[in-house]
């Protein structure tokens, strides 16, 4: 009798789902919850590396622009702009830079070059390391480099470590060769 009322018990109880949701449902949320945090990390790095790409284009497309003398001043402007325009909190580094190719030599050639949060500027012995990332230019012709690097910190902890964006974008001056520069 005892054996056949315990049986019964169990029996109920298997059978009893009233409860089920709830428990599925503290099971899949913590899942859901981390699905959906990670998601976010990682949709927020993909939009800060396409944030700082198109700043870097809307740099080169304003110096390619221009028929002035490059100074310090513009040079400054154009960080800050960049730093609003990446709306990351920390100063982004940039690095402009005129340069030619010097088709006799075989060589590219740097005509000024301006950091700002760069160790150190564009030079004629360190423009070799670009090489492959430059493209094919005519003898004497010149483009505008621009390099820029940001730190990114991820808003939760999904397995993205903080990392640095850089970036490395040329552009050719749109109205004249040559864009003068008294940039240090």
């Amino acid at each position: 009798m005892l054996r056949k009322t315990v049986s019964n018990l169990f029996g109920r109880f298997r059978a009893d789902e009233s409860g089920s949701y709830s428990v599925e449902a503290a099971i899949v949320t913590p899942m859901l919850f981390m699905a959906i945090m990670a998601g976010y990390t990682y949709f927020d790095g993909y939009r800060q590396s396409a944030s700082n790409l198109k700043a870097a284009y809307t740099i080169g497309d304003l110096i390619s622009r221009e028929t002035r003398t490059i100074n310090n001043a513009y040079i400054d402007s154009m960080r800050d702009l960049m730093t609003l325009m990446v709306t990351s909190g920390d100063p982004v580094d940039i690095r402009v830079s005129l340069i030619s190719w010097d088709e006799d030599n075989n060589r590219h050639h740097v005509l000024w070059s301006a950091p700002r949060g760069f160790p150190e500027a564009l030079t004629d012995s360190n423009i070799g390391l670009f090489r492959d990332e430059l493209p094919p230019m005519p003898d004497n012709d010149t483009l505008i480099v621009v390099e820029t690097s940001n730190h990114y910190v991820p808003p939760f902890k999904v397995g993205i470590d903080p990392l640095r964006l850089e970036n490395f974008i040329f552009t050719r001056p749109r109205f004249t060769s040559f864009i003068a520069g008294n940039v240090s």
